[in-house]
């Protein structure tokens, strides 16, 4: 079995995204493009956003750092280290209130 240490991973993530000139870094740890299941850890710098965007599937997010929101239309979700969260199948947008670290779980819809 093979052993992902997310903390890690995400430590080393916002490292990146202080270096790169978007303040955002990613890396999928499980799946890709070209499979169903994609697992990826997410970084932003405070008040950087992946903007409104559409899922490509069921999906959740999981914050490893710092604080983040997630905005759907009218709704809004304001996370921290620990929580959890279904994302909704409407267009969304991810804030990071804080310098922050999150696991995106993405499985796509199949057509």
């Amino acid at each position: 079995m093979e052993s992902t240490p997310l903390l890690d991973l995400a430590d080393g993530q916002l490292e990146a995204a202080r270096q790169a000139p978007s303040a955002r870094s990613s890396r999928t740890i499980q799946g890709g493009h070209d499979r169903m299941l994609r697992e990826t850890v997410i970084a932003l710098l405070a008040g950087h956003e992946l903007a409104e965007h559409e899922s490509p599937g069921e999906a959740t997010l999981q914050v490893l750092r710092g604080r983040v929101r997630l905005t759907a239309g009218d709704q809004r979700w304001d996370g921290t280290v620990g929580d959890h969260v279904i994302i909704p199948r409407s267009r969304h947008a991810l804030t990071a209130l804080e310098d922050a670290a999150v696991l995106l779980t993405v499985v796509k819809t199949v057509t």
